[in-house]
């Protein structure tokens, strides 16, 4: 016990000495290191430190995030006795079951305080008839719908109001793993709640959420109601949005995902200014590559897009690339993987020159081209009535058919239309008509033409099934 006790009074008399005698210590628990904030953020009456809080953070920052609560009618489920075309050629009922009324919260980070600008999860908006948005100050405004993004799972919402907070919007470029972040939203509708976490990995893609990932992944609590949500620094500057998390029982178990804040901006911008995103495309079907496809190709590169196939008539094909090459850069920026890729990609508009570094047979050559609308081919017309109403697209480079098949994405089909009553829905992949191959307008073209007078047979890829469907 004496042991004990004359331990104790050396440490103290220790710790006494280096205030007294050495500045460096005193210097760190007042000011902090350099770069890093001190221990005690707060010292009132200069008489005991107090433990360090995130308190001064969020008093600077919750006034830019919103709860978002949403009333709707999302669409009838399709009643299974009319999923068949038979049934409803022939009974001629209503194809969807009784709309219900719903009601669903979420959150919002205000980009732009002057204009009233509101970022969110396009999930959160989805199906809406009447957006309403409340304020830390508990001011409820009615919010309009500028536009959406599905494809990134991004909304922007406007509000007219004076004496907004707008968030500042930090660089996500610079996050690096284990840094601190915090999660701000509306879990549960419960109201604000800041959760405190870190950047558990970066990069995350594959999961099959978006059609474009880049998540950041973290530990900070992010629960139903979170969607939406600002993802903050320690500086109390936006790096990503809140959107989704993995969990077998739908509640947090620390694996949370946010959308990076440069993405989602550059996507907010082009809705703003554009009302949706206008994307641009190479028009190649692309792979990651390994280690093993390098080798067994005889190149250098250890990482990039390997191109699969090139799709006719693209700014790909004109330009010279070929299947067999290898993406490394795009506008002198390295690029690891097909994922990276689609992403740096999708976020240039229609038009932007884009400048890609490519190895061939081991060699590098640089290739310069301006990418082209994604609909460029989606004009239907000139098709009969079996196709009208229906809008094409070669495959997306982001789809998971990319470079794995040859096809038409369909974009959209008009209600009514012979191909919707034929059961071709948005989201399908022609491959085939008649047993002959599809990869153009002209394909169906010329097999609407042979098969006139008799059905034709439409050999399409959905989800990750295939079916045949008889067209009259």
């Amino acid at each position: 016990m004496k042991r004990v006790f004359i331990g104790v009074v050396a440490v103290v008399v220790a710790g006494a000495l280096a205030w007294a005698y050495v500045p460096e210590v005193r210097t760190y628990f007042q000011h902090g290191e350099a770069g890093r904030p001190p221990l005690a953020l707060e010292q009132p009456g200069n008489v005991v430190p107090t433990m360090p809080s995130l308190h001064p953070v969020l008093t600077r920052v919750s006034g830019a995030v919103v709860n978002i609560s949403v009333q709707g009618t999302p669409p009838g489920a399709m009643n299974p006795l009319l999923q068949a075309p038979f049934f409803r050629h022939f009974f001629g009922t209503p194809e969807t079951l009784p709309e219900q009324k719903s009601n669903s919260v979420g959150s919002g980070v205000i980009i732009d305080a002057k204009n009233g600008y509101i970022l969110t999860n396009r999930h959160v908006i989805a199906d809406a008839s009447q957006i309403e948005v409340t304020l830390t100050d508990r001011r409820e405004l009615e919010a309009r719908l500028v536009g959406a993004d599905p494809e990134m799972d991004i909304a922007v919402l406007k509000v007219d109001a004076a004496d907004l907070t707008a968030m500042p919007v930090g660089d996500s470029g610079k996050l690096k793993t284990g840094d601190f972040v915090v999660a701000l939203g509306n879990p549960f509708g419960l109201g604000q709640t800041a959760t405190l976490g870190i950047v558990s990995a970066l990069g995350r893609s594959g999961l099959g959420i978006e059609g474009y990932e880049d998540f950041i992944q973290t530990d900070a609590s992010i629960n139903p109601g979170n969607s939406g949500g600002a993802l903050v620094d320690l500086t109390g500057s936006l790096i990503g949005i809140n959107t989704a998390i993995l969990s077998r029982t739908g509640g947090n178990i620390g694996i949370g995902f946010a959308i990076p804040a440069n993405m989602a901006m550059r996507a907010a911008q082009q809705i703003i200014e554009h009302g949706a995103v206008q994307r641009g495309q190479i028009g190649v079907g692309i792979q990651d590559l390994t280690p093993e496809l390098a080798e067994a190709m005889r190149i250098k590169a250890w990482s990039g897009a390997l191109v699969s196939n090139v799709m006719r008539g693209s700014p790909a094909e004109r330009s010279g690339l070929r299947a067999g090459d290898v993406i490394s850069q795009v506008n002198d920026e390295a690029i690891s993987s097909g994922t990276e890729l689609r992403n740096r990609i999708g976020l240039m508009r229609p038009g932007e020159e884009v400048r890609l570094q490519v190895q061939r047979d081991g060699k590098p050559m640089d290739v310069t081209l301006a990418l082209a609308a994604r609909d460029q081919v989606a004009d239907a017309g000139g098709l009969g009535d079996r196709f009208a109403g229906m809008s094409v697209t070669p495959i997306p480079d982001n789809h998971p058919l990319a470079g794995q098949t040859q096809g038409l994405y369909v974009q959209s089909v008009a209600p009514g239309s012979t191909a919707a009553r034929a059961g071709i829905s948005g989201g399908d992949v022609i491959v085939e008509v008649d047993r002959r191959p599809v990869e153009s307008l002209d394909d169906l073209r010329q097999a609407e033409t042979a098969a006139s007078g008799r059905p034709m047979l439409v050999h399409i890829v959905r989800g990750s099934g295939s079916l045949f469907l008889a067209m009259p």
